[in-house]
């Protein structure tokens, strides 16, 4: 039968993906980061950028591409280095900024939704631990006769995100509450702004040197 699971299999997996998504890291920092510089909208825009990197890598894993980055060396060195750049471009335009990157200035420099937006999807996007986590990962859920092996994967990991969409949100909404009386405070976002290009600019360079 098409995607007939036991209780067993949808508990263990429904625990790991919770736990998954609770567990701190570089998407989590980025949208909680946005939420505070810019308040919900912005947190959630960053959010729905995430998710749509995240889908990628789970359409890659489905047909194979992140096999091929896995075992090709070029591969994974062009992703890898290309999502470091990425990520420490982002902190060198944050920690140079003179206002851009704080909460409530309207400078042009300030970013819009649809950057916030892109800047999500290249992050999950151009993070080959990712490819490699959903490569690892999503087999472990694989079962015979219960469907295409390609039907499979992405059925599970379109229900990371789905889960992600229980978890997610609720901190959204307690960040955007708590900065709402921060958001005139100039010399927190100067702070801000040069912690946030601070900790890009170390994710980027923690990915560069990072090992297969």
């Amino acid at each position: 039968m098409l995607f007939a699971y036991d209780m067993h299999h949808w508990l263990t997996f429904l625990t790991a993906a919770v736990l998954l998504n609770l567990a701190p890291g570089p998407d989590m920092g980025f949208i909680l980061a946005h939420t505070v510089r810019g308040g919900r909208i912005s947190g959630f825009t960053a959010m729905a950028g995430v998710w749509t990197g995240a889908m990628g890598h789970v359409l890659f894993a489905a047909v194979g591409l992140s096999a091929i980055i896995v075992a090709s060396a070029t591969a994974y060195s062009v992703v890898k280095y290309a999502g470091a750049a990425y990520l420490v471009w982002l902190g060198i335009q944050a920690l140079r900024s003179r206002g851009g990157f704080s909460i409530n200035t309207k400078s042009v420099d300030t970013p819009s939704l649809s950057r916030i937006f892109a800047q999500g999807v290249f992050i999950d996007l151009l993070n080959p631990k990712a490819a490699i986590f959903f490569l690892a990962f999503l087999p472990q859920f694989v079962e015979p006769g219960a469907g295409s092996v390609p039907g499979q994967l992405m059925l599970h990991g379109v229900l990371i995100i789905v889960v992600a969409a229980f978890v997610e949100p609720p901190l959204i909404l307690m960040g955007g509450s708590l900065t709402d009386r921060l958001r005139e405070n100039q010399r927190f976002c100067t702070w801000l702004d040069r912690s946030l290009g601070g900790f890009f600019a170390y994710l980027g360079l923690k990915l560069a040197f990072s090992e297969r």
